[in-house]
């Protein structure tokens, strides 16, 4: 999670590369789910970026904060004279003051953290910035281990004219590498993440004192199953 990954050259290009997340048709189901589990407090998002969702979800009105490590893509967030409030640090142990209805972390990002340990100081670190009976959300996809062929370490993601994207999985050590290949411009993207399944992270949640509420397939609230490749999952603080 170092400015060596995040840096001037990743934040520079980061919402042209990643336009298809900016896309309505993935903002909208993304802000809808948000803005009801807020219910009209205080929100805060984990690893914020350059605020690709924090930005139209504050624009609803909803108050929205943001802990970012990477000064680039803070500045980045900063010059699209938003009103998220931003607080640089990393997301496992960084504080903001006051409590929050809602801390969320989407994009894969948990999977940042590369220790175990790691992961779990960012749900506990999510849990004391709640208030009671407020929500976790994480979005972050599904292994794709299944899908590996025997003696094979590697699957696409996302294959394009334009961009082709592969993961290489590591079983020994929960490691994953996604490989980001944009040919018309000859540029070579690598970020390195810590892979877990759903069930670990409900007892990182139960060691954080939260209890789950929900978990989806997608932010269409649609039924998480053995088929998912992706879920939404959302935890509880107790009252």
């Amino acid at each position: 999670m170092s400015e060596d990954l995040w840096g001037e050259d990743v934040a520079r290009d980061y919402d042209d590369d990643s336009s298809e997340m900016f896309s309505p048709d993935v903002l909208g189901p993304t802000c809808d789910v948000l803005e009801e589990l807020a219910d009209g407090g205080r929100t805060l998002e984990f690893a914020v970026g350059t605020g690709r969702v924090a930005v139209p979800l504050s624009r609803r009105g909803v108050p929205v904060s943001g802990v970012e490590l990477s000064e680039p893509m803070a500045q980045r967030l900063r010059d699209k004279g938003s009103a998220v409030e931003l607080t640089m640090g990393d997301m496992a142990t960084t504080r903001v003051p006051g409590e929050f209805s809602l801390v969320y972390l989407v994009y894969n990002t948990i999977s940042n953290l590369l220790e175990q340990d790691e992961q779990v100081e960012c749900f506990v670190n999510a849990a004391r910035h709640l208030a009671p009976g407020g929500s976790f959300l994480i979005e972050v996809g599904v292994p794709d281990l299944q899908r590996l062929p025997p003696g094979e370490t590697a699957r696409p993601f996302h294959l394009a004219p334009d961009h082709l994207g592969f993961d290489t999985y590591d079983l020994a050590t929960q490691r994953l590498t996604s490989h980001h290949y944009w040919p018309a411009k000859g540029a070579v993207f690598t970020s390195h993440h810590r892979y877990a399944f759903p069930a670990e992270y409900d007892l990182m949640a139960r060691i954080a004192g939260l209890q789950l509420h929900a978990r989806w397939s997608g932010w269409d609230k649609a039924e998480f199953t053995a088929q998912s490749r992706s879920h939404v999952s959302v935890w509880r603080k107790p009252h």
